[in-house]
């Protein structure tokens, strides 16, 4: 009883910390552009893991392959999304943000069908793929004038998008196991130095505000670092099953948190529509035959099911 309440307690806060992450987001917007935005939390975010890898002895890698891989990696899973989320917030809510972090497994699902790599594709999958992308078009109602469908919208999908290729990349090309923390904080550190190219385009210079500043520094710290490392420590201590429930909780944090402290409303119809993500993202995890236990994951990508 005792494990199964630190289980559940462990994976609240996880859920808690990473769901935060979008009205962090939202709030460091008021004085940051989403470039400047991207650079500071990738850098306090690999400060945070580089001392982490300290303390558990781990070193970063030493041969150019891997660097190599680790800069496709850091472009996709931190700072193209990183820099779409922020974008994207902007002029879209921070609670549907976190629905549109839900639909990876979506993209993900997608992505094997095309390449060819999900070669048994269950009705109930497929229903859930469908299904998915249907509650995206009710959400966003590009058929209404009153709809939600804006560049934002699209980059929000974006930013999914661009975790599911990581996630496939990083599956095949990425050691599974070995120093996880250092690996993560390597790939961050190169996330970093690829957005800090992206500084000339920035459209705004930055106007610090504390709220802005204190967003950032939480996002940084708690939202990038400190939340892979207690993810990879659920996975070690609890399995991949209970990782991936905080997946399904994220979406709900975020829309919580949106509501209480930014005063964002929701509709009948985007209520609706983040159902029908969420049970299709479980529709697309149904497997006839329990799951096989997996290594931990080296990668530090967001806690979205897949």
């Amino acid at each position: 009883m005792i494990g199964g309440r630190s289980a559940s307690a462990r994976i609240a806060v996880l859920a808690l910390l990473w769901g935060s992450g979008f009205l962090w987001i939202k709030l460091a917007l008021t004085g940051l552009s989403p470039v400047h935005l991207t650079l500071v939390r990738c850098a306090l975010g690999a400060l945070t893991l580089l001392a982490l890898a300290a303390a558990a002895r781990q070193r970063l890698p030493r041969d150019l392959a891997t660097w190599g891989r680790l800069v496709v990696a850091a472009f996709f899973c931190n700072a193209l999304p990183f820099a779409l989320f922020s974008f994207g917030e902007r002029t879209v809510d921070s609670g549907i943000a976190g629905v549109m972090n839900a639909t990876t497994p979506l993209w993900s699902l997608l992505i094997g069908v095309a390449l060819g790599t999900e070669r048994r594709l269950s009705l109930a999958r497929l229903a859930g793929l469908v299904l998915g992308f249907g509650g995206i078009l009710v959400i966003f109602a590009p058929w209404d004038h009153a709809g939600l469908l804006s560049a934002g919208a699209l980059a929000l999908l974006g930013a999914g998008l661009s975790y599911a290729v990581a996630f496939a990349y990083m599956a095949r090309k990425l050691p599974p196991d070995g120093a996880p923390l250092a690996l993560s904080a390597a790939q961050l550190m190169t996330a970093t130095a690829l957005t800090a190219v992206a500084l000339p385009v920035a459209s705004t210079a930055p106007h610090l505000t504390l709220t802005a500043v204190v967003a950032v520094v939480i996002l940084g710290v708690f939202g990038t670092g400190i939340t892979f490392y207690l993810n990879y420590r659920l996975i070690a201590d609890e399995g991949p099953t209970a990782a991936a429930t905080v997946g399904y909780l994220l979406p709900v944090v975020s829309v919580a948190l949106g509501a209480l402290f930014l005063g964002e409303s929701l509709t009948p119809r985007v209520v609706g529509g983040m159902v029908i993500v969420l049970a299709a993202v479980g529709l697309t995890r149904w497997r006839a035959q329990a799951p096989a236990k997996v290594p931990v994951s080296s990668s530090a990508g967001p806690a979205t099911p897949k």
